[in-house]
């Protein structure tokens, strides 16, 4: 059995993918966990080109990364919140999936997944962008799990006084950028606890389905 973990924000090292390895780190299987970060994904372009053999003619670094999609038995897919909904990159990434549902699409289905999602409100949004392609391409949703995020504009230099930024949006006018304020996914128990324990729950599906064929 092998689970692919793929980190579809744009940053590296952050929370989301923390959350992603949190996840994968409970999986007693070959596990992998690939970054999108600074890769090229293109969107679908509704071209038809995949109808033929379910393989994207589009090139771009989604080729690299099909042959990891079909071999995994499950994923763990984490995105940030970008304006309330998946960010950019790890939507063309799952958008591109488009490519295996011709003809019954059949090779991804059966398969689990778990949906990972971080906002520096909340990553809700994410996990329900999420579970939709999940649903399309008939994988089942064992959970999912949400964390809060450092949002940029922590980093961007304007942050404590910009009133349109994410500071003053959920903290408030006037709040102080230290280091205490930042989230950070160590200062988040209870959605360590969760990550965990999903984990342990695709590790047991999968353990369960490999005694089983």
């Amino acid at each position: 059995m092998k689970v692919l973990g793929i980190v579809g924000s744009p940053r590296i090292g952050q929370t989301t993918e923390e959350l992603v390895k949190t996840v994968l780190s409970q999986c007693q299987c070959e596990t992998e966990c690939v970054s999108l970060a600074g890769r090229t994904i293109g969107p679908c372009v509704a071209c038809l080109g995949c109808v033929k053999d379910n393989v994207c003619v589009l090139k771009d670094d989604m080729r690299d990364l099909r042959e990891k999609v079909v071999s995994a038995d499950a994923y763990v897919i984490g995105a940030a919140n970008y304006y309330n909904m998946l960010n950019g990159l790890a939507h063309c990434f799952l958008e591109r999936w488009y490519q295996f549902r011709h003809r019954e699409g059949k090779a991804l289905a059966g398969k689990l997944g778990v949906a990972v999602g971080v906002g520096g409100g909340s990553g809700d949004a994410v996990v329900k962008n999420i579970q939709t392609v999940f649903q399309y391409n008939q994988i089942e949703c064992v959970g999912s799990v949400t964390a809060q995020g450092a949002a940029c504009c922590f980093d961007c230099g304007y942050g404590e006084t910009c009133k349109v930024g994410a500071i003053h949006m959920f903290f408030g006018p006037g709040t102080k950028i230290t280091d205490e304020l930042v989230p950070r996914l160590h200062k988040q128990p209870q959605a360590i606890a969760a990550a965990q324990d999903l984990g342990r729950q695709l590790n047991e599906r999968l353990r369960a389905y490999a005694l089983a064929t």
